[in-house]
Formats: C-alpha cells, sequence, structure tokens
C-alpha cells in the first residue's frame, strides 16, 4: 500500500465577486448613429483561503467608446473556490493559471454579455480564451521556465 495521497480537484462554489456597470454618457449615446469601439481586458488572481482552498477570480473589463465619448464600462470579476490537494507543486501553478480560469470564463462572458444588453447594447460575445498561453506568457516575462512543456493539442 502507498502513502501517496490522491489528487483532488473540485469546483466548491463558482460566484460573481464583483460586476459593475457604467453609462457615463447615456442617453446621448443611444441617439449616435457610430459603432462604438470595444476594448477587452482580462485578468485572473488566485488567494489561498486554506491548506486545500483557493479562490480564483477571472476579471473581464469591456470598454466602448467613439473618439473620447465612452459608451459603456462593463466590469465582471467572475470567482470560484477550488478545493485541490494532493497535487504536486509543480503542476499547482497550472491548475491555478490555465485550468481554473478556462472554468471560470464561460461565466464571465454570460455575464458580460448579460450586463451589456440590459445596458440597452447588443450583448458583446466574448471569443474564447486561451488561458494556457497566457499564462506560458506571464512565465516567460517572469523569465521562468515551466516546471514540464505544455500539452499540446493537434489541430
Amino acid at each position: 500500500m502507498t502513502d501517496q495521497q490522491q489528487a483532488v480537484f473540485s469546483i466548491e462554489k463558482v460566484y460573481v465577486k464583483d460586476a459593475s456597470l457604467e453609462l457615463p454618457n447615456a442617453p446621448r449615446v443611444f441617439l449616435e448613429s457610430q459603432t462604438p469601439q470595444v476594448e477587452i481586458q482580462l485578468s485572473s488572481n488566485v488567494e489561498k483561503v486554506s491548506d486545500t482552498l483557493y479562490d480564483v477570480v477571472v476579471t473581464v473589463t469591456a470598454t466602448a467608446k467613439q473618439a473620447d465619448k465612452t459608451y459603456f464600462l462593463v466590469e465582471v470579476a467572475q470567482a470560484g473556490i477550488f478545493q485541490i490537494h494532493g497535487v504536486p507543486e509543480q503542476d499547482l501553478q497550472p491548475i491555478l493559471g490555465i485550468a481554473c480560469p478556462n472554468i471560470l470564463f464561460p461565466y464571465a462572458r454570460e455575464a458580460v454579455a448579460d450586463l451589456v444588453g440590459r445596458a440597452g447594447f447588443p450583448p458583446i460575445h466574448l471569443a474564447p480564451v486561451n488561458f494556457e498561453a497566457i499564462y506560458m506568457q506571464r512565465l516567460q516575462q517572469q523569465g521562468a521556465q515551466p516546471a514540464r512543456p505544455p500539452i499540446q493539442t493537434a489541430s
């Protein structure tokens, strides 16, 4: 019998930690005929809650502007509490930086589309995000090398 503990990864809770919607130039923006440019910003953050619980937050900010006029600003912080233990240390950061954001992003995407629609604009449908590429880029910027090569998928 081995003393190694079985790896555990489970979603304990998915929730919206924060959501905001601003229309600083309403109602005038609804009279505009030009289509605004939409800029999307994405970030993620991890907080260790206990020895086995992690709070992962994916924040999406969507800003629609035309020239210097802001049509809307939407920000959603989609969070999840994940139970992770029995995982080798070298695998923990990729799970927190890739797997958890991949689980949370569809929820954030839906919340952004819903808020934009409720504001009276056509919903924004965010494109899928490659969190593995973002994670690897972040490692390269920090000068670190991944513990093991990323998993390659066939296209």
